[in-house]
């Protein structure tokens, strides 16, 4: 059984020279070295984001700076605990021969949580723009922080998707 996001390949493929099981194991290595790389700021992101309300001078900020602070700490650990859960789902289907499962969980996971890592720093990158220039600037920056990151972590991708005729 493949996944929606993944070609049926024969029994060896012949690109690569692999089995299903093989490709699939490659393609659960591959994820786990891009969840390095995104749990880590998504982590840092978070952890910073939990001291700011503890820091003289939080109280000085409106209360809608607050507000967006405080939905944007939401998406920050939405974000990490969504980026995190491969690991768990890893432990529990361990030698469940379920690699095909988990691949295909762990690669939506992913999305999911790359989406609210983006909605966390738009958050925060509004505040900070607030804080410093006011509201408008807050809200062009957040409009354009959506815009590249639609730009970057889905139209790109796609795109490049269709070039390579795997829609």
């Amino acid at each position: 059984m493949t996944t929606d996001d993944e070609p049926a390949a024969s029994p060896r493929d012949t690109e690569r020279n692999e089995t299903r099981t093989e490709r699939l194991d490659r393609n659960w290595a591959s994820l786990l070295q891009e969840l390095r790389v995104v749990q880590t700021g998504g982590q840092i992101l978070t952890g910073l984001m939990l001291t700011v309300p503890f820091q003289e001078g939080f109280e000085e900020l409106t209360a809608r700076q607050q507000y967006v602070f405080v939905v944007s700490l939401v998406f920050a650990v939405l974000s990490t605990i969504t980026l995190i859960s491969p690991v768990a789902l890893h432990r529990l289907l361990f030698r469940r021969h379920a690699i095909d499962r988990l691949v295909n969980r762990a690669h939506r996971l992913t999305l999911i949580g790359i989406t609210f890592l983006g909605m966390a720093l738009t958050g925060v990158l509004a505040v900070i723009f607030d804080i410093v220039f006011g509201g408008w600037a807050a809200l062009s920056a957040a409009a354009m922080a959506v815009v590249v990151f639609a730009c970057m972590w889905v139209v790109l991708p796609v795109n490049e998707r269709r070039r390579l005729g795997d829609d």
